[in-house]
Parts: C-alpha cells; structure tokens; sequence
C-alpha cells in the first residue's frame, strides 16, 4: 500500500475519533450537569455510527477540503435539553465549552505522542507515517477547537458566548440560530467572492498551523 494512502487512512481515524470524542464530551458535561438526553439515546458511546451526520460528517469535510484545503468536519450533534440543567445559559455554556477543550486536550496529547516519537525515532518509512499522522492530527484538532469557538450559531462559540453576556443580548444570539448555516456558508464562500481578499477560515488554518508547529509539529 502506497505511504501516502496509509498516512491518509491513518489521518482520517484520528478525525473521527477526535469528532466522536467531541460530541461525547458535549453530551458527558450535560450528564454532569443534570440532562441524561444524550446517554438515553445513546450517544456517550465510541461507536462511530452513532455519531455519522450526512451534513458534518461527509459534505462539510468535501467543501472545506476544496476550499482550504483542510478537511474539517463534525459529528453529529448530542441532543441537549438546557432546561434540565440548574441555569440552563450557563449550563449549555459548559456544555459548549467542552468541545473544543476535548480538541485542544486531544492536539496537546498528541503533541506528547509526537514527541516520544521523535525521541525513539530511527527513520525509515514508519518514522515518516508516524510523524505525519500525527503532526496532521494535531493540526486537525487546533482548528476543529479553533473553528468550533466562532460565536455563530450552532457552532459551540455561540453557546459560550451567550453564556457570558446578558440574558437579553443571548436571546438574540439564540433567534440568529436561523441564519447560522447561511453564514457558516458565506464565510466558507467568502475567499472565492472577494479573490481572497477576505478568507475568515483560512486564518484560522494559518492559526491552526501555527500551533501545531509550536507543539512539534514538523511543518514548514
């Protein structure tokens, strides 16, 4: 098998195990916090087919890949009933939080993995699989974390950030809900309309790379 189709292979379980493990985190932090929904309809579960969504899973991958090049997705999302919870803003700002946090949790371990190998490396192909793997995972986690934190509903930014300002400018945040594919389309759209000249994504793939290289990933 060719190096390049095992290093993707590689790359593709890591992603769907980050995105599992984000919506497992979601929906683990809303059990703690009172709202056993996800856990009844069975979604703190590993089991990727639980977690497939046709839009998040397969299409957004596709665009995005074709757009920025990085192929970013999602799950699933976790059912969650906020009025489960003792405050439900602050509750569903946890909940939120808990996603990308997993995301950043999951790069900073993999950086350690990275590191131990590099540590124990002796070249050769499966050094060279190996360190791409795991550089690529890292690098799809800062920005699953990193995108996820945009403040535009349903994106877990939007959660966070109605959960820190007033009750009245929340209830905005949450009428936007509507609107937020449409959005999430046009800044996804936006670097074709304005030949680059504005490209939100991109930047925070530039950040995502950024990162990555500041935990060890071998990118240039």
């Amino acid at each position: 098998m060719p190096i390049d189709t095992i290093i993707t292979v590689g790359v593709i379980m890591l992603f769907v195990i980050s995105i599992i493990l984000h919506e497992v985190a979601h929906g683990a932090v809303a059990y703690s916090l009172g709202d056993d929904t996800a856990y009844l309809k069975g979604r703190l579960t590993l089991n990727p087919i639980k977690h497939i969504d046709p839009i998040w899973t397969i299409v957004m991958p596709l665009i995005m890949f074709k757009t920025i090049g990085v192929a970013f997705g999602g799950a699933k999302p976790v059912p969650v009933n906020p009025m489960r919870f003792r405050n439900p803003r602050k509750g569903m700002m946890w909940v939120a939080l808990a996603g990308p946090v997993t995301n950043l949790t999951i790069a900073i371990v993999l950086a350690g993995v990275l590191f131990l190998a590099k540590l124990v490396a002796s070249g050769g192909v499966m050094t060279e699989i190996n360190m791409n793997v795991l550089s690529n995972a890292i690098l799809i986690n800062l920005f699953l974390a990193l995108f996820n934190m945009i403040p535009v509903p349903p994106l877990d930014g939007s959660r966070v950030l109605a959960g820190l300002v007033d009750q009245k400018t929340a209830i905005s945040i949450y009428r936007f809900e509507r609107y937020g594919m449409m959005v999430l389309i046009g800044l996804i759209m936006l670097p074709n309309l304005t030949n680059d000249a504005i490209d939100p994504l991109g930047s925070i793939a530039k950040l995502a790379f950024l990162g990555a290289r500041l935990l060890g990933a071998p990118f240039k």
